[in-house]
């Protein structure tokens, strides 16, 4: 089974969803060959904006999958995943059109670092997320944290990030992180979020993204991204998040 989904809808949105349901959603190297893929096709003149989401109705995405980073031990193996992932996000993040997290399911760890590097987030009622990354002995590492002090207030920030812990769908709305909760299917209830949106045309749009694109890049988020990646690297090879990680394997 393919771990990833593209499909392109004839109103110019493109939606891409983590195939992965039985491993909720996980992070592999195959879902970043995805990612760079959808990427590629959301750059296109047709697609006016992007959507991502997980298979079923557990998990959006439950971050890296530690069977296949597990044997990532040193800062310069970590960083290469790190490197890599954060490139990704950094590419959505800029993506000059607009881009929805859609949280079908839970978010933890890299899957809300996957989302905040989204412009929107729409959740359904029972969602849960949070940055659990402390738990492991190791900070957001794809670039979420920067993405996400540029989304939310300093404090609503920083709380999420030091308390590694999860929120309920009520709580991330009222943070910031949630743009709206939907009730019902969830492709229909993005589809009514964006339907203004995609209405109007793809270069009004575009101009509109580059305004805050023009801010971020000033706010030197790129090399902001490189430096928590560098700083997780560190931690990652740490005694600490190897403990915890044994610890979560064999659950």
């Amino acid at each position: 089974m393919k771990p990833f989904l593209l499909e392109v809808h004839n109103d110019g949105l493109l939606v891409f969803t983590i195939n992965r349901a039985e491993k909720r959603n996980a992070i592999s190297y195959e879902v970043m060959d995805g990612l760079e893929e959808a990427l590629a096709v959301a750059a296109e003149d047709r697609i006016k904006a992007l959507v991502i989401t997980g298979a079923g109705d557990k998990a959006f995405c439950s971050g890296g999958d530690l069977s296949s980073f597990h044997q990532l031990k040193t800062k310069e193996a970590a960083f290469g995943m790190l490197n890599r992932m954060s490139g990704l996000l950094v590419r959505l993040f800029f993506l000059p059109k607009p881009t929805v997290a859609l949280l079908n399911g839970i978010a933890v760890g890299g899957g809300c670092e996957l989302a905040s590097a989204c412009d929107f987030r729409i959740a359904s009622k029972e969602v849960k997320a949070g940055f659990i990354q402390g738990t492991l002995s190791i900070t957001t590492g794809w670039g979420g944290g920067t993405f996400l002090s540029e989304k939310l207030s300093s404090a609503n920030a920083m709380k999420m990030l030091m308390e590694a812990r999860l929120y309920s769908s009520d709580e991330l709305k009222e943070m910031g992180f949630f743009q709206w909760i939907y009730t019902g299917e969830p492709m229909e209830s993005c589809r009514s979020f964006l339907n203004k949106m995609l209405v109007l045309d793809g270069d009004v749009l575009k101009s509109y993204k580059k305004m805050f694109i023009k801010k971020w890049t000033e706010a030197g988020v790129e090399e902001r991204v490189k430096q928590e990646v560098r700083n997780c690297a560190v931690l990652w090879q740490g005694e600490a998040h190897h403990k915890q990680v044994e610890k979560f394997l064999k659950k």
